[in-house]
């Protein structure tokens, strides 16, 4: 089913692009991102199902810290296209595999440690620069703390697809601007947070898919078509908002794609024969990733993809046969 739903994106990827001065490579490249990482994620969990979650909890940090800076020991600019979505979502995703390690591991002082390698990633993102991946891992770890106790994976998986969705349409109102009274004071903490400038991406997005609601603009192209955008020369022509990105580029199906994509991740996971703990854990690390690209450009690093595969794959994976591999 995975491979229907990332061949069909690519399809259309390539439908969209075709006829336009478009630019399809980024997203290829996300979906041979994802690919990667959690067939790596499959391979690597089934032979050392402990291990390597926990040595990608260590890299992900590392990663965040190296990125950040220039080879001259000078930080990169972090304006509006800043990487902070990219560098919260990582942090995230490192998180989540230390708890899923720590649920791998069958003595009780390996998975204290390894829940204190979760407390550590939270602990030092303010430091690195990323309070929210601080917020973020604190959430993954606490959430890991509770997961422990649950054995029903359907009830979670299924609170957890509606917390996505709820981000994604909240978003989604704040653009169209026909937010519910219930979602106003969401709508101005988001204003407030991100700013005039974040929201005015979103709405140039939303009226690019309300003119070419099945093809979209085309891949790549929401920043030379977005008026909010050509404001700023140094901006990464992104609306920092997956769902609205391909809502403007791709169209409806583009979106619809994007959501078939988690939902398979979700069945993958429920239908994981990995522990209930393992699974949960990495349900809710993917979910807060989902979260974060609905209001930011997380997904537009292909570190992050390949996390996300990474991790998934990992909390898939088969053990091999007692009389080891053939």
């Amino acid at each position: 089913m995975g491979t229907v739903v990332l061949g069909c994106w690519v399809g259309w990827v390539l439908l969209c692009a075709a006829g336009r001065d478009a630019r399809p490579e980024g997203l290829l490249l996300a979906v041979l991102a994802v690919t990667a990482g959690y067939a790596c994620g499959r391979i690597g969990g089934s032979l050392l199902p402990a291990a390597l979650p926990a040595g990608a909890a260590v890299a992900g940090p590392v990663i965040v810290l190296a990125s950040g800076y220039s080879p001259l020991g000078v930080p990169y600019a972090t304006g509006p296209d800043g990487r902070m979505g990219a560098d919260a979502a990582l942090l995230a995703l490192s998180a989540g595999a230390a708890c899923c390690a720590a649920h791998s591991v069958r003595t009780g002082p390996a998975r204290r440690l390894l829940h204190l390698l979760a407390l550590a990633i939270a602990a030092a993102a303010p430091v690195i620069g990323s309070p929210a991946g601080g917020a973020a891992a604190l959430g993954v770890l606490l959430f890991s703390l509770a997961a422990g106790r649950m054995r029903r994976r359907l009830p979670v998986l299924a609170v957890l697809a509606a917390v996505a969705a709820a981000a994604s349409a909240t978003v989604w109102a704040v653009a169209d601007g026909t937010a519910p009274p219930a979602l106003r004071p969401v709508e101005s903490v988001l204003a407030d947070r991100l700013g005039t400038y974040r929201v005015g991406l979103w709405e140039d997005a939303l009226a690019l898919a309300a003119a070419e609601p099945v093809r979209g603009a085309g891949p790549d192209r929401f920043g030379e078509l977005s008026p909010t955008a050509a404001q700023d020369p140094a901006a990464d022509g992104k609306p920092h908002s997956a769902p609205l990105q391909l809502a403007a580029e791709q169209g409806l199906p583009g979106v619809l794609l994007l959501g078939g994509a988690f939902g398979w991740l979700l069945l993958a996971l429920y239908r994981s024969p990995r522990p209930a703990p393992v699974v949960l854990v990495a349900g809710a690390a993917l979910t807060v990733l989902a979260v974060l690209a609905s209001a930011g450009n997380a997904l537009s690093f292909n570190q992050v993809t390949v996390g996300a595969g990474l991790l998934a794959g990992v909390a898939t994976a088969h053990r091999p046969p007692e009389g080891g591999l053939p």
